[in-house]
């Protein structure tokens, strides 16, 4: 329960101010959504440096993880949902490259 009410409100947070800054929505949702993200992955490798592949702590950073993912697809939701609040941006169109493969502009 604290991971999942740090993580929306630190989200919640980064893209009201986002929001406020009139930002894109380009812009405001992967700022919102990075700041929210605990870099789970950091967090994994450093507890079992620290206390072993056994530890206590090492499978408390793993947990976090199966609690993370799904709060942070909500997440994503609300963003998609709420893709109107931010005025029009830059549009991201694949384009072909010169080896015939697909890029993003």
């Amino acid at each position: 329960m604290p991971l999942l009410i740090q993580t929306t409100l630190i989200f919640a947070i980064g893209y009201a101010l986002a929001r406020a800054l009139k930002l894109t929505y380009a812009d405001a949702a992967p700022s919102a959504m990075i700041g929210a993200s605990n870099h789970f992955e950091v967090a994994i490798a450093t507890a079992t440096i620290l206390f072993g592949l056994s530890s206590g702590a090492a499978l408390a950073t793993v947990v976090g993880v199966l609690i993370e993912v799904p709060v942070m697809l909500m997440l994503v939701k609300v963003c998609l949902r709420t893709q109107g609040w931010f005025r029009p941006g830059r549009t991201i169109t694949p384009i072909e490259s010169d080896s015939g493969v697909s890029d993003v502009a």
